[in-house]
């Protein structure tokens, strides 16, 4: 059977990191996308289309969803970016949109559920909110690339988050560089 994952896009810039996700999950996985108003905003203001994608598309405010139930078998969820907003909802187990109830699924059923924040500087409130996912079973992920790879483009910076984020999905990919230690040459 094929794998199928969730995958939130709320509010926070960084919509490409979603969208390449999206571009890589989708070839080997059914993907279920849902994505908040203001991200939709945010997306069309850094020029980010995710309209192209091939995802079964899930209304934010449909709390009546597939996703939203225990019973709906998937592999796991991604919230990338997740905004501030999002993570005090899930930290709190506040359901109001589909996004934190399905985050909020995928934590009791304990399956893999990442957080990826890219906001910053990080204020104490958004600290213990990260803490409280981290120890509900969420994995929290920072959207910061490493360099080691030498990356040349933006292009190069968003795979490896990318990569990492799939690497924890327990997702096969070919994006990214790996560390294979210091080059003497």
């Amino acid at each position: 059977m094929k794998k199928r994952y969730v995958v939130g896009v709320t509010g926070a810039s960084g919509i490409v990191y979603a969208r390449r996700l999206l571009e890589v999950l989708s070839e080997q996985a059914t993907v279920y996308l849902v994505v908040s108003e203001i991200a939709e905003e945010i997306a069309r203001h850094e020029g980010t289309d995710l309209s192209d994608l091939p995802v079964i598309r899930e209304d934010n405010h449909n709390l009546a969803a597939e996703i939203a139930s225990g019973s709906f078998k998937y592999d796991g969820m991604v919230i990338v970016p997740c905004s501030m907003k999002t993570l005090a909802s899930v930290s709190t187990g506040l359901s109001s949109t589909l996004i934190a109830r399905a985050a909020d699924v995928c934590l009791k059923e304990r399956r893999r559920c990442i957080l990826v924040m890219r906001e910053m500087p990080l204020s104490r409130v958004h600290l213990k909110n990260m803490l409280a996912v981290d120890e509900a079973g969420a994995t929290v992920m920072v959207a910061s690339p490493p360099f080691y790879g030498r990356p040349q483009t933006i292009d190069d910076l968003v795979d490896m988050v990318v990569a990492r984020i799939l690497d924890h999905l327990g997702v096969e990919h070919d994006i990214g560089a790996r560390w294979s230690g210091y080059d003497d040459a």
